[in-house]
């Protein structure tokens, strides 16, 4: 049969109700008295070193409990934003400007712009797939450069993407657009021979409470006439 484990504290115990019995003892020699004191405070220094080496031991625990907390944080917000944001440019993704979109405008007016790379396809085929994500990439750097603080751009397709405006109305969105069609189409995309980038643009304004998918469906449309129209423009919605 198993012995129970000691008490961690029978040492101490022990020295302790040695002493208290040499104290309460009238008889008690000096010679016992010094003993009792002697084992008190080899007890008392021994739970000092173990006092300070549990202390130590917590520190360091708490410390590598921190940090794994802190990894642990930094991955949640890493793998958020894997989830939220297009891998090549970093713009969000297309479920991430739908969630954005709807949760604007459940409590305020929304423009959108939609835009497309012209004859984007004739970039791949002429210098390649590379070359290609690298002016993918410039226009979403060209669009952010054009965008006001609250401003979000997002990647939907392989050459469209969307840009959300808040507080903005038709008026204002399509100078927005205006300034990023004049940026991209001015843009210096270092391909291997001249050829000139431009983009096409659709934009729509929804109220407060409207349907995402319709105030999308408008600003599409109005991209695939200003296409229709040429290319490298801009076109409102509530003008076709």
């Amino acid at each position: 049969m198993s012995q129970p484990n000691p008490d961690l504290f029978d040492q101490e115990n022990l020295a302790l109700a040695a002493a208290r019995s040499t104290f309460e003892r009238d008889t008690a020699s000096s010679a016992e008295y010094r003993e009792a004191l002697g084992e008190l405070i080899n007890c008392y220094e021994r739970l000092l070193r173990e006092t300070s080496r549990l202390i130590r031991r917590s520190d360091r625990e708490e410390f590598e409990m921190n940090q794994l907390n802190n990894r642990l944080n930094e991955l949640a917000s890493e793998l958020e934003y894997r989830a939220t944001h297009d891998a090549l440019t970093n713009a969000l993704n297309r479920g991430a400007v739908i969630a954005k979109a709807n949760q604007i405008i459940s409590r305020e007016g929304l423009a959108i712009i939609v835009l497309d790379i012209d004859f984007f396809k004739q970039v791949n085929d002429s210098f390649g797939h590379l070359v290609g994500d690298k002016v993918i990439c410039g226009v979403v750097e060209a669009v952010e450069r054009c965008l006001p603080e609250s401003g979000l751009v997002g990647r939907v397709g392989g050459e469209e993407f969307t840009v959300l405006l808040q507080d903005c109305d038709y008026t204002q969105a399509f100078t927005i657009a205006e300034y990023i069609r004049a940026e991209i189409a001015g843009w210096d995309f270092a391909l291997p021979k001249p050829k000139q980038i431009t983009a096409s643009f659709g934009v729509s304004w929804t109220p407060a409470g409207a349907s995402f998918s319709i105030a999308y469906g408008a600003a599409d449309e109005a991209l695939y006439k200003a296409k229709q129209a040429g290319r490298n423009r801009v076109m409102r919605a509530d003008q076709l």
